[in-house]
C-alpha cells in the first residue's frame, strides 16, 4: 500500500467521491474540510489545521475552496483568503515536511474567461472574468513557484462536474433536474450559454489515474483538463431533463449573469495522451441516473415520514 494521501475539501462533491474511489485502490486517504464535523475537521485559512492534516502524507489533493462563481461575487475578500491564502498555506506546509508530497491543484475552466477559439485546451490563455476565475489563476501561479522551488506539483482543470444529490441544489444541473422531477419551472439564464459538463465518475477515474502516476514517481505533468469536450447549451440542457423527467415543467428564460462565460467546451485530448483517460459518461446518461437517483431520494423520504 501507498503512503497516506490529504484531499481537502474532503466532504465536497468531488472530494467525497475521490475518497471512495482512492480507498477503493487500497490508497489510505485522510481529510480536511471545516464541515467534516470530526476528527478530519479543519480550515485551510488556518496553517496549524494544515500542517497537523499534512504530517505524514505522502501527496496532497488540493480541493478546498470557495468554489463557486457566484459565491467569488458575493464574497470576493473570503473567495481570496480561502482559494489564494488557503492555498499557500497548503504548499508552505507541503515545503516544510522533510519528506515533501506531491500535490495536485484543482483549478477550473474559468480561468480561460472567453477563450477566443473552441475547444479550449490547456494552452488556451488564462483571461479571467470573475474574482473566482481569479483566484484560480492565482492559485496556479503558486503552484508554478512550488515547482520551481522543486515541489512536485500539478494543475488540473474541471468544467462543471455534476453526478450527486448531495450537491448544492442551486447549481445548474441538480436544480434542472430535481425540477424536472418534481414538475416546477426551469429557470435558465442565458439559453445560448454553452457548457462543458462533465460527470462526477469520469472526474473521479482522471483524477485517481493522476495519483497513481505520482505515487509511481513519475515527473508532474504539465495543465491536465477533465473535460467531457461536448458543448451543450442551458435551453437544451433543460429540455434533455424534462424530456427524462417526463415532466410538464415549464421553462422562464432570464438575462445571463454579467459575470458568467457565455460559451466553452475544452478539449480532453491531453488527458488521454498522458493518462489514458477519456470520459465514458454522456449527459443523458448522467442526467438520467441523477434523476433517478432523485426519484429514490424522495421515495424513501416520503415512507419515511407516512411509517
Amino acid at each position: 500500500m501507498s503512503g497516506k494521501i490529504l484531499i481537502t475539501g474532503s466532504e465536497g462533491l468531488v472530494g467525497s467521491a475521490l475518497r471512495r474511489k482512492l480507498e477503493s485502490s487500497e490508497f489510505e486517504v485522510c481529510g480536511l474540510d471545516i464541515r467534516a464535523g470530526h476528527s478530519e475537521a479543519g480550515d485551510v485559512r488556518d496553517p496549524i489545521d494544515v500542517r497537523n492534516a499534512m504530517w505524514g502524507c505522502v501527496g496532497v489533493v488540493h480541493l478546498a475552496a470557495v468554489s463557486r462563481v457566484v459565491w467569488g461575487e458575493r464574497d470576493p475578500d473570503l473567495c481570496w483568503k480561502t482559494n489564494v491564502e488557503g492555498f499557500r498555506n497548503v504548499l508552505e506546509a507541503a515545503d516544510q515536511l522533510a519528506i515533501k508530497p506531491w500535490v495536485v491543484f484543482a483549478s477550473s475552466r474559468e480561468v480561460y474567461g472567453q477563450p477566443e477559439r473552441l475547444p479550449a485546451d490547456e494552452d488556451t490563455p488564462l483571461r479571467p472574468v470573475n474574482v473566482y476565475a481569479r483566484s484560480k489563476v492565482a492559485g496556479e501561479q503558486l503552484i508554478a513557484g512550488a515547482r520551481d522551488r522543486g515541489l512536485r506539483a500539478c494543475v488540473i482543470r474541471l468544467s462543471n462536474v455534476y453526478g450527486s444529490t448531495q450537491d448544492h441544489l442551486d447549481r445548474v444541473v441538480p436544480a434542472f433536474a430535481r425540477a424536472a422531477l418534481l414538475g416546477q419551472p426551469l429557470r435558465i439564464d442565458g439559453c445560448d450559454h454553452t457548457f462543458d459538463f462533465t460527470h462526477i465518475s469520469d472526474v473521479v477515474q482522471g483524477i485517481a489515474a493522476l495519483v497513481e502516476l505520482l505515487d509511481r514517481g513519475v515527473a508532474p505533468p504539465p495543465p491536465i483538463h477533465f473535460v467531457s469536450g461536448v458543448p451543450t447549451t442551458l435551453g437544451h440542457l433543460a429540455k434533455l431533463a424534462i424530456d427524462i423527467a417526463q415532466s410538464g415543467s415549464t421553462v422562464t428564460h432570464a438575462p445571463p449573469r454579467n459575470f458568467d462565460v457565455a460559451k466553452f467546451h475544452g478539449c480532453p485530448g491531453r488527458a488521454e495522451s498522458l493518462l489514458g483517460w477519456s470520459p465514458r459518461t454522456s449527459l443523458r446518461q448522467g442526467l438520467t441516473a441523477l434523476i433517478n437517483d432523485f426519484s429514490t431520494m424522495y421515495k424513501q423520504h416520503a415512507a419515511k415520514e407516512a411509517s
